[in-house]
């Protein structure tokens, strides 16, 4: 490094040097600028840097909400496999990310030089901006969901909860219906069964009444109407029971057929329950995170991911022409004079008025001029040869002309 008697810039460390070169920084222009550049550069790679890692986080948590196994909300157990695969793919995000942020950094020029962005300045860089608004709303929307998880696992327990209510209302509402079905295919026996079952109720219901003094102008107690009405409801438990017997084959199938109803109406009240902690994926919680935050809350976030996202791009536009810049343009000037490249500047105007540089490459147009010349000299060379030839061939046929006609083949005549 060059030693100033004026001014000698500060040695930078290695953090620094990973941080300029995440910023697309020349480290030898910047080893050789001033400190406010080295500060520039630094803290752009730092932003550039953070915001791989945050994607970095909410790539590896978007992936573990929507691969994870489903349960219960308020379950939060950690499965290894997925959290394992969550850090790998993490890993390769914020990576993809830190490279994409790298490049829209490093490609934002500086504009004109000066603090203010001009329209044709704000213009160019508009797919920057949009590309990098799509990188800040991947990165804030999973980290808000995170951010408001203890409620957001609150609301999502309570849907799981009513998905599950109504799937089990609409199971019971269906295994019932399949079970009248094996009713009426008793015919008239499931008829006078149901019908005395019904009269048994209604005389149990009767009996508890009288009991309980509930009926209209009796006591309540175990009085004579109440000792009927248990006789009663012996009797038609009795014959109940003998229905039963003499019915025995066709009841045993129904209690066969309703009892593998109701096995089935177990496993498929299992299944509800798992369907219903199923609904924890990351759409609904990006739902809920929306619910829950409120609009401003989760507009505020959004746009500080995006300020963050943004800044570089603006940051850019608005620096000023420094040391560094210039260093930057003299190494450009000289790698394209060592290469034998010409620039001159705003030397025609297109079609649009628009004012272009004209680029010559000198090293190209030598080996072109060199490549026209060599053809022309062989060309030249082929045309004196074919002379000569013709003039020896000349000397032979004046030499000895019966021996030429000889070898010419008469057949060439005929026509």
């Amino acid at each position: 490094m060059k030693t100033r008697d004026y001014y000698i810039t500060p040695k930078a460390g290695r953090i620094m040097h990973a941080l300029w070169k995440a910023a697309g920084g020349d480290k030898y222009i910047l080893e050789r600028a001033t400190y406010s550049d080295q500060v520039k550069y630094m803290c752009l790679g730092g932003i550039v840097f953070a915001t791989g890692a945050m994607a970095g986080l909410a790539g590896g948590y978007a992936f573990y909400t929507i691969f994870s196994p489903k349960g219960s909300a308020l379950i939060d157990d950690i499965h290894g496999p997925t959290a394992a695969l969550s850090i790998i793919f993490g890993i390769i995000w914020g990576l993809m990310i830190f490279n994409i942020d790298r490049f829209i950094v490093t490609s934002t020029g500086k504009g004109d030089g000066t603090e203010k962005i001009t329209w044709d300045e704000f213009k160019s860089a508009i797919p920057r901006i949009i590309m990098g608004t799509i990188i800040a709303l991947t990165i804030s929307k999973p980290i808000e969901i995170r951010m408001f998880q203890t409620e957001i696992n609150n609301k999502l327990y309570e849907k799981q909860l009513e998905l599950q209510k109504e799937f089990e209302k609409r199971t019971t509402a269906n295994f019932e219906e399949r079970l009248k079905v094996v009713e009426e295919d008793l015919g008239e026996v499931g008829r006078q069964r149901q019908d005395y079952i019904e009269r048994i109720k209604k005389a149990e219901q009767a009996y508890t009444d009288n009991l309980m003094g509930k009926a209209g102008g009796i006591a309540a107690g175990n009085g004579p109407l109440s000792k009927a009405l248990n006789q009663q409801i012996t009797t038609l438990k009795s014959e109940l029971d003998r229905f039963d017997q003499i019915n025995e084959d066709k009841i045993t199938q129904a209690d066969k057929k309703r009892k593998e109803l109701l096995a089935e109406k177990d496993k498929v009240l299992e299944t509800n329950v798992q369907v219903a902690q199923g609904l924890d994926g990351l759409l609904e919680r990006l739902k809920l995170a929306h619910e829950v935050a409120g609009f401003w809350i989760s507009l505020f976030i959004t746009l500080l991911f995006l300020s963050i996202e943004l800044t570089p791009i603006f940051f850019k536009l608005m620096l000023t022409k420094t040391p560094y810049d210039y260093l930057s343009e003299n190494r450009d000037d000289l790698i394209r004079a060592e290469n034998g490249i010409e620039v001159r500047y705003d030397h025609y105007k297109d079609k649009e008025g628009v004012e272009r540089h004209l680029i010559i490459n000198h090293e190209a147009e030598k080996m072109i001029f060199e490549k026209i010349k060599v053809t022309e000299i062989q060309k030249e060379l082929t045309e004196y040869a074919i002379a000569k030839y013709k003039e020896r061939e000349k000397e032979k046929i004046d030499s000895n002309l019966d021996d030429y006609i000889k070898k010419i083949d008469p057949d060439e005549f005929d026509s």
